[in-house]
């Protein structure tokens, strides 16, 4: 990874979109590209996935929730880094397996620090 991370491609998945506003603030002003759904169909539906490097998604969400989309994801971009975030961190005490994804999990609040270090973290690991 070099020292710019304009070149990534960020997509960001939550049914809130004050979240999506604020994590596509955060992002930029770490230098990636976002791309912003309201909805994983949204996300699945626009062609986009290709050209993605990371994903964040809400879990919560209603129809495909961030796990079911996860698993939409792995199967079509196997080694996608994703970043899973929920408001009900009960939800993580008993967590589905992915198989060989091994997705990273924040609770809200989190610290914007935090997930961009994380996301800096997994795209170096990807691209290993």
């Amino acid at each position: 990874m070099t020292d710019h991370a304009s070149h990534f491609i960020v997509a960001v998945v939550d049914d809130d979109q004050g979240i999506l506003n604020s994590l596509e603030y955060l992002l930029e002003s770490a230098d990636y590209s976002v791309r912003l759904f309201i909805s994983a169909a949204e996300l699945l539906d626009s062609g986009c996935l290709p050209q993605v490097d990371s994903l964040i998604s809400y879990i919560d969400m209603p129809g495909v929730d961030g796990f079911e989309l996860l698993r939409l994801v792995n199967d079509a971009r196997p080694g996608l880094p994703v970043i899973l975030i929920t408001g009900y961190p009960d939800r993580l005490k008993r967590l589905p397996s992915f198989g060989d994804c091994h997705p990273r999990y924040f609770t809200k609040p989190f610290k914007g620090d935090e997930l961009l270090a994380a996301i800096a973290d997994a795209l170096r690991r990807s691209a290993a």
